[in-house]
């Protein structure tokens, strides 16, 4: 278990700073470029009111020390004006950046789950579900701030520095300058805390991602650890993680506790420069009470433009880390994709040929050698052999989930690396041996093997693999409601229920990998008179270790060490002596016999 958390944490830390892909992503919200103009507009307006405020509060003291109250009343309502009109601008842009940010977020999530299903089946080998799921969700959503506040705000706020230092200095040059003497020990406090800031709160976000897997796989994995009983040990590792995530965040709050208060107390330190100062001049230079209370209200809102970049700094390594991390999904390419030219396949006949097929799945392990065979349309063919024999890697390259390292895969003569993989996929049918089930009704469960099917056709599909009888029996038939991987359906159910879904796509190849190795005796004999008739007509290739299923095929090709090493009929492959079929049924009946006793 130790392990596994191990290879969940096994990631690098955030890299610097990619001016690339950052102006990657900022394309996201070029299609709400009116919007984010609109809010620029709106942000200088609300930051001119509230400049301005300060300002018409010292002529108001300054009229009231002169004992002069005429322009008082316009005073004050000049106030409650400015007020009013930054408070309705700032809600106003909140509103636009919200909604473009959010607009611009679902685009990206939709561009890299779009990206994410034309992935590869080997893309997926080597990734989990668990650090995927964080890439799409997580990720993505800490990207928020960056898009509907961040990036506007630091503009704004940087213009805002340069007007008050501007202003400030107008009103009082010697005191802005003394004021501004403390920004180098500012910036030092800066960069000294900052890095130490990024790493804490980086090794946050790791352990989260670590915690985000881990729990997927746990809950994934339920039954095996109820069945294992180890739910203890379980609770164990999930309390480490827990416990991690707890350790590191406290580490970065205490840094930030730090940071904070020493960012105030250089503040502080100036604006105390300029009381001490400000009084001297008062008294020395003429300085107007109002002029340095102007001074002092400004240096104050001076210090907050700090804070906001300090904390955009944060909010940005943050986002660029996950901009990374998103970023190297979707610039992995896919090993199967349509090649330049490629073209649909015309209506397919079911002509499959292996032509000198050599394929390994890590370059490394060849699990078929020079495999070569031509079977003709309409023919059924059945693979067997022992486990990892290469059977299911036959029907996998058919279907083109990877693609051959030597020789050719020919459907109907064309090679399938040279058709569009929609035209091809669109005609075939694939049962698997793990049939799942998803989210929603039987009847859309059923229909997801053809979504324009009508209620008569996916009725029909299913009486034809004998499913009809129990889902006539469920709650509410083939409106049944059924949760995700179908937990309140038993395994031959469920493979009752995808095999209907692929036989609704009427396809010209069909493949049943493994596909009755759940169903009981009484429900197989059901199905077998469906098989008959539904196998007419299309080239099917069947993986099964029963005989029954597999006794009548057209064609049964034993396939051991990587290679075809038989083929012929039942009753050719039965009489040769020593034969691995005859092995095989030698030893299956052998078992129904001493079943039976």
């Amino acid at each position: 278990m130790a392990r596994m958390i191990r290879q969940l944490d096994d990631e690098a830390l955030e890299k610097p700073f990619n001016k690339q892909q950052f102006f990657r992503l900022l394309a996201y919200m070029k299609p709400f470029k009116k919007q984010v103009i609109a809010s620029l507009v709106l942000m200088v307006v609300a930051m001119a009111c509230s400049l301005a405020s300060p300002y018409l509060m010292s002529r108001a003291i300054g009229e009231l020390e002169n004992k002069a109250l005429d322009a008082l009343p316009l005073l004050l309502g000049g106030m409650v004006l400015v007020a009013l009109i930054g408070a309705l601008c700032t809600r106003q842009r909140i509103r636009w950046m919200d909604h473009a940010g959010r607009k611009a977020l679902a685009t990206l999530r939709e561009d890299l789950f779009h990206h994410i299903q034309g992935m590869s089946f080997s893309f997926f080998d080597t990734r989990s579900a668990g650090k995927l799921l964080v890439r799409v969700i997580n990720d993505v959503n800490s990207l928020n701030d960056l898009f509907t506040n961040g990036i506007v705000n630091v503009l704004i706020e940087c213009i805002t520095m340069v007007m008050l230092l501007v202003i400030m200095l107008i009103v009082n040059w010697k005191l802005t300058l003394i004021a501004m003497c403390i920004i180098p020990l500012l910036m030092l406090i800066l960069f000294k805390l900052k890095r130490v800031m990024r790493l804490r709160w980086q090794k946050v976000r790791l352990k989260t991602s670590t915690m985000n897997g881990y729990l997927h796989e746990s809950l994934t994995g339920m039954r095996v650890t109820e069945a294992f009983v180890r739910e203890d040990e379980n609770a164990d590792t999930f309390r480490n993680v827990n416990s991690d995530i707890r350790t590191n965040w406290m580490k970065a709050v205490t840094i930030n506790h730090i940071f904070w208060p020493a960012l105030d107390m250089t503040g502080s330190i100036g604006t105390v420069l300029v009381y001490i100062f400000g009084v001297h001049f008062m008294q020395g230079s003429g300085l107007a009470l109002a002029d340095l209370l102007l001074l002092i209200w400004y240096l104050g809102r001076f210090w907050e433009p700090l804070n906001v970049l300090s904390n955009f700094y944060n909010s940005l390594l943050s986002a660029m880390a996950s901009m990374e991390r998103i970023f190297e999904i979707m610039d992995t390419p896919s090993d199967i994709q349509d090649q330049e030219g490629a073209k649909p396949i015309p209506p397919i006949q079911g002509n499959v040929t292996f032509d000198h097929v050599t394929f390994s799945y890590d370059n490394e392990k060849i699990i078929l050698k020079d495999v070569s065979f031509d079977i003709p349309a309409g023919q059924t063919i059945a693979l067997v052999g022992p486990t990892g024999a290469g059977k299911s890697t036959v029907v996998n390259l058919i279907s083109r989930f990877y693609d051959v390292n030597e020789g050719r895969v020919l459907i109907d003569g064309h090679d399938i690396r040279d058709i569009q993989l929609f035209s091809l996929r669109k005609q075939m049918s694939v049962m698997m041996q793990d049939s799942f089930i998803f989210s929603g009704t039987l009847m859309e469960n059923i229909r997801y093997g053809r979504l324009d099917a009508t209620d008569e056709e996916v009725i029909e599909a299913a009486k034809m693999v004998s499913a009809h009888d129990f889902i006539m029996k469920m709650p509410k038939g083939y409106q049944t409601e059924v949760n995700e991987r179908g937990s309140s359906l038993s395994q031959g159910q469920r493979q009752l229920i995808s095999f209907a879904r692929a036989l609704l796509n009427d396809p010209k190849i069909l493949i049943l990998d493994e596909a009755t190795s759940s169903i009981d005796t009484k429900t197989e004999m059901l199905i077998q008179k469906a098989l008959d008739v539904l196998l007419k007509g299309r080239t099917s290739f069947v993986i099964a270790h029963r005989l029954s299923t597999i006794r009548n095929a057209d064609c049964i090709m034993v396939v051991q060490d990587g290679k075809i090493a038989e083929r012929g009929n039942h009753e050719e492959l039965i009489k040769l002596p020593g034969g691995h079929y005859r092995g095989l049924c030698e030893a299956q009946y052998r078992f129904m016999a001493a079943d039976e006793e």
